[in-house]
């Protein structure tokens, strides 16, 4: 099949979380046997932070987004040999204009998916304006996916018309995140890599700077951007700035423990595990997360990660945790998520999904 991608950046993960799921999805999907195509705006400087060369198991094509009239063109000519047209969510750049297009240059034969890598902040924002621009289109898309959110969001998105909706959660793709060697210069007691965004910044404060304030005889490592200005007034924190994907696993094989913090939307839907979950899992490291619904699904508490509800908790987990009791949840995590957890997976519950929209099989037997 060929699939056709509008997304935020396939190639930088910078101010862009969404690329390593892109990636273990789009890879795992090529592995399958699809062909696929994925267009990104030349946009928030991605171009020039680029994690990765072109991929082998997607065309990556890079698009002008300064003119509207250019981008209608651009989906116009995209969608004409695509089986399959997908449009995510936060691309950043004339995102109601990409919605509303993939489906107007739709072709006869093909499907056109609405992609939702942050579900619980899109729901979030129509149910606030009953006016949004996307509202309308929900029940002309074949099909919702969506990064995570369980029942919440799945029963959220029926009742704004959706046709179907199903999460394709986050997952380990073990040809990027893998154990390695630990680095002495990144050695630290807590390792926390995000960047500085409104619903998540509380949450930061709380699980990170807190348990730094608590804790001054620790050492603590923050990566991700725009953090540098509260940094430099805790001395036991060493602030990284952005990091780039080939430094993840060092960073979570380095550290005692990896911490993830949900944004706030996600922690208040659940079922969302940010891709950090499966990257540490990935690399052996011991995590610790924030509370958040559902996380026994993907990781038992207490055996394969620990789980915090406050910073108070997470100090004092801290506090306790040995070397070899972070080795063993760590190994643990890793073979949950290589069982049970890999994009592979994921990408076989796609198939399955358009395979129940009823004309599935007419589109395989064009591949």
């Amino acid at each position: 099949m060929r699939i056709v991608f509008f997304g935020s950046s396939l190639v930088s993960a910078y101010w862009n979380g969404a690329a390593t799921y892109y990636r273990g999805i789009l890879r795992a999907l090529h592995a399958r046997g699809h062909r696929i195509k994925f267009y990104e705006p030349d946009a928030w400087e991605r171009q020039s932070h680029r994690d990765i060369a072109d991929p082998p198991y997607a065309e990556s094509l890079v698009y002008q987004a300064t003119d509207a009239d250019a981008v209608l063109a651009t989906v116009e000519l995209a969608a004409k040999e695509a089986d399959l047209l997908v449009k995510t969510s936060g691309v950043g750049v004339f995102d109601p204009l990409l919605e509303e297009a993939v489906l107007a240059f739709r072709p006869r034969h093909a499907r056109v998916a609405f992609w939702d890598v942050d579900a619980a902040a899109t729901l979030e924002r129509i149910q606030q304006d009953p006016h949004d621009p996307f509202r309308p289109l929900i029940p002309r898309y074949d099909i919702i996916f969506t990064y995570g959110g369980g029942d919440a969001v799945i029963d959220a998105y029926l009742a704004l018309g959706a046709r179907r909706c199903v999460p394709i959660y986050n997952a380990l793709d073990p040809a990027t995140h893998y154990p390695v060697q630990p680095d002495a210069k990144f050695a630290a007691d807590l390792c926390f890599v995000g960047n500085r965004l409104p619903d998540r910044e509380a949450r930061v404060f709380e699980f990170f700077f807190k348990p730094a304030r608590l804790n001054p005889a620790l050492c603590f490592i923050l990566g991700g951007n725009g953090w540098g200005n509260i940094c430099a007034e805790q001395r036991n924190i060493n602030y990284l700035g952005h990091v780039y994907t080939r430094d993840h696993n060092v960073l979570n094989a380095s550290a005692l423990a990896v911490l993830n913090v949900c944004r706030e939307s996600m922690a208040r839907c659940g079922f969302s595990p940010p891709t950090r979950v499966f990257e540490v899992a990935g690399a052996g490291g011991c995590l610790i997360t924030d509370s958040w619904r559902g996380i026994e699904h993907f990781l038992e508490p207490g055996r394969e990660c620990l789980v915090a509800s406050d910073g108070a908790e997470l100090s004092e987990q801290l506090r306790r945790l040995t070397g070899t009791e972070a080795k063993a949840i760590g190994q643990a995590a890793l073979r949950r998520v290589l069982a049970e957890h890999t994009y592979s997976k994921r990408a076989a519950q796609v198939e399955e999904a358009l395979d129940n929209l009823g004309s599935w099989e007419n589109l395989r037997s064009s591949f």
